[in-house]
């Protein structure tokens, strides 16, 4: 089941169990069950301080892993083989349950043990998810800490009929106490925050009361961690405010040009990139999202849970994110059939038609991907011209299952109330309509830039991108930007480092040029 690689790794991570453990598994005749069982033997044969234990009683899901330490009942568990993007969730469960402390800030931590209430959250995921771990991975730190709460991750390609009933078309989703509790991304601090009356406000007194900064970098991408890095070698005070470290890059699947990596994914680079972030003298203020900036004697920072940060200078950094079709019935039934994110939700579509809007890399490469999965893949191109690279165009025509359709301009997604059942579109060479059936539709159509919270007290151009010179300045002064936020011509990571690290280099010169403000003089 493991290869000689990842058992050494394994190996390593397992000297670090302090208490004995037990896994239960719940396995029939299947043969996901025999593979289930084969993981949980080899893990167990690793370590001494690990027993394995089957349950006979098999009502419930089956395959199932339960976890917890020795003696105790199990409030950790995994419906289906947690391989793929979730051996690390697995790895973190081990270790927690085994009494190795988490890394995450002791706060959050102790917020999570003081939680009232019952709690029985499930998280229904798919194995090629990227955001997946993120939930999976704070939901069980949660069910580790308080004897209260309990989480069940579940493989949705595993568990169809489930899946089915309670029309999950979009992973993460995850339910609480048989109920809806969100979909997509969540960190720790926002379940937290959402099962913790009061926990919120409490963090924006918090907050207001930091002395100032001397840099303060909004968005985590690719364009934010250089900037940090570049301000911190400085010696100046440096904080991050960020809704998501590493931004977009944490929806990429694989980066082929990276200059000096030949080949990595999105999360790989993202965790190095967070590492060497706090190396440094760096606050990262995560899961916060900013909202207003108002330039005084400083520059404020006001965050959307209540909270005003303060800071000399202000690199802006938030990114972009998935441009949407617009037409009727996307956001009706966006979640249900209507997606973004092909690595994401692909496995819920095994076996079924699907369509891709959009014929540039992003699109023919979610085609390519879907491909394997799906019965059929519609590809469709409002241009009359394909503007992916030429090896993924052959690649996608060389596969029996693609189609692609060129000025194609989709008018209307359908659906039966409750999901997808296909979509309108207009044919731009001949102006006649047509429907196409299909049970998930993936928008491929590029980015917008995340900078509607700007509008009116910063520059932007007609396409909603912040204006900035070649150092990084914006028509406020000591106030920066960075990244594909931007006028910056191309939308690049290795691009919008270089950015990041222009803005940090301008900022450093403008506050060197700029007297302290005069309470900061006086505090001198």
């Amino acid at each position: 089941m493991l290869d000689t690689n990842l058992k050494k790794q394994l190996d390593t991570y397992l000297q670090n169990i302090v208490n004995p453990i037990d896994i239960t598994v719940s396995v029939n005749s299947t043969p996901k069950s025999a593979e289930l069982f084969e993981l949980a033997t080899e893990i167990a044969d690793m370590s001494q301080k690990i027993s394995l234990n089957i349950n006979e009683n098999n009502s419930g899901r089956v395959p199932l892993m339960a976890i917890a330490p020795a003696g105790e009942a199990a409030r950790v568990e995994f419906a289906g083989i947690p391989m793929g993007h979730e051996f690390t969730s697995l790895v973190l469960a081990l270790l927690q349950a085994g009494g190795h402390p988490s890394k995450v800030e002791t706060a959050l931590q102790e917020q999570a043990k003081q939680l009232q209430g019952e709690f029985h959250f499930e998280t229904y995921i798919s194995l090629t998810c990227q955001n997946c771990p993120d939930v999976v991975q704070a939901l069980n730190l949660i069910a580790t800490l308080n004897p209260n709460v309990r989480h069940t991750m579940i493989d949705g390609a595993l568990f169809q009929e489930e899946v089915g009933e309670r029309n999950i078309m979009a992973v993460p989703s995850v339910y609480l106490n048989g109920q809806l509790f969100g979909q997509g991304r969540m960190t720790l601090t926002e379940i937290l925050n959402k099962v913790d009356s009061g926990a919120s406000e409490k963090q924006a007194a918090q907050l207001s009361e930091r002395d100032p900064y001397d840099v303060l970098i909004i968005g985590g991408g690719p364009a934010g961690a250089a900037a940090a890095v570049y301000a911190a070698r400085k010696g100046i005070r440096t904080a991050i405010v960020a809704d998501r470290f590493g931004g977009q890059v944490m929806d990429t699947m694989s980066i082929e040009n990276f200059i000096s990596v030949k080949e990595t994914e999105g999360p790989k680079l993202v965790a190095h990139l967070e590492q060497h972030v706090l190396s440094y003298d760096v606050d990262l203020i995560d899961s916060q999202k900013a909202k207003k900036v108002t330039k005084g004697s400083m520059v404020s920072i006001d965050l959307e849970n209540g909270a005003t940060l303060q800071s000399r200078s202000v690199i802006l950094a938030t990114g972009a994110r998935w441009r949407e079709i617009n037409v009727p019935g996307e956001q009706e039934y966006r979640g249900k059939g209507v997606a973004y994110c092909p690595h994401c939700d692909g496995p819920l579509f095994k076996g079924k038609r699907v369509a891709v809007i959009g014929g540039g890399n992003s699109g023919i490469e979610a085609a390519i991907d879907l491909a394997g999965i799906v019965e059929h893949v519609t590809v469709l191109e409002f241009s009359d011209v394909l503007r992916a690279d030429d090896v993924l165009l052959r690649k996608a025509r060389s596969m029996n299952n693609i189609h692609i359709i060129t000025e194609a301009m989709t008018t209307q997604v359908t659906g039966d109330g409750t999901r997808v059942d296909g979509l309108n579109y207009t044919d731009r060479a001949t102006d006649e309509s047509h429907h196409v059936e299909v049970e998930g539709i993936f928008v491929q159509i590029g980015l917008v830039p995340n900078t509607e919270w700007l509008k009116g007290d910063i520059e932007l151009s007609e396409h909603g991108e912040v204006i900035i010179d070649s150092r990084g300045k914006t028509s406020i002064p000591g106030v920066f930007a960075a990244g594909d936020m931007t006028t910056v011509p191309y939308k690049q990571i290795i691009i919008a480092m270089g950015a990041g690290s222009t803005a940090a280099l301008s900022a450093f010169d403008y506050l060197i040029r700029t007297p302290l403000p005069e309470t900061q003089n006086q505090a001198a």
